[in-house]
């Protein structure tokens, strides 16, 4: 009886976390567009002054060197570029996208300071959407089947002794 118990809590723990996926992964996607657009300003402005020096972008962030400042602003930049070109594409495979969907997608979800700030602002709520209380049973279904297992395993060295004795 208290197996079963701590499987029903096991389950409910999962489900309500999982219920919080769709809400959670909406506000992450917003934060994305607000990012890429940041980031896309920057590049952009970085692409410009380079291509009114008559240089390409390469050629420019291999030009900032010589000075430590042009040398760690240059790093700096290339990071930007390169997080601006890796959230472009997470956002163009994830847009317009449902929570099933971007659940199917979860790995897109990496950045860790927009998934920090989504986090913040996140107030989690009662799933009344489809989505949300799809995500629901599969977290009671899965959450319930984890803690069961985990469980049973934890009884299988006792089980062995009760069938050693009779």
């Amino acid at each position: 009886m208290i197996l079963r118990t701590l499987t029903f809590v096991g389950g409910i723990a999962s489900a309500t976390a999982t219920s919080q996926f769709p809400e959670f992964s909406q506000q992450y996607m917003q934060r994305l567009g607000g990012a890429v657009d940041a980031l896309g300003e920057v590049v952009a402005d970085f692409d410009a002054s380079a291509a009114a020096s008559d240089l390409t972008r390469d050629a420019a962030l291999a030009q900032m060197q010589g000075t430590p400042f042009l040398e760690r602003r240059g790093a700096d930049m290339s990071r930007s570029i390169e997080r601006y070109e890796r959230l472009s594409d997470d956002l163009v495979i994830l847009e317009g996208q449902g929570p099933f969907m971007r659940a199917y997608n979860a790995a897109r979800f990496t950045d860790t300071e927009i998934a920090q700030a989504a986090w913040e602002a996140y107030q989690p709520a009662v799933p009344v959407s489809f989505a949300g209380l799809t995500f629901a049973g599969v977290g009671f279904v899965l959450g319930g089947l984890g803690v069961g297992l985990v469980l049973g395993l934890l009884r299988v060295p006792f089980r062995r002794r009760q069938n050693a004795r009779a």
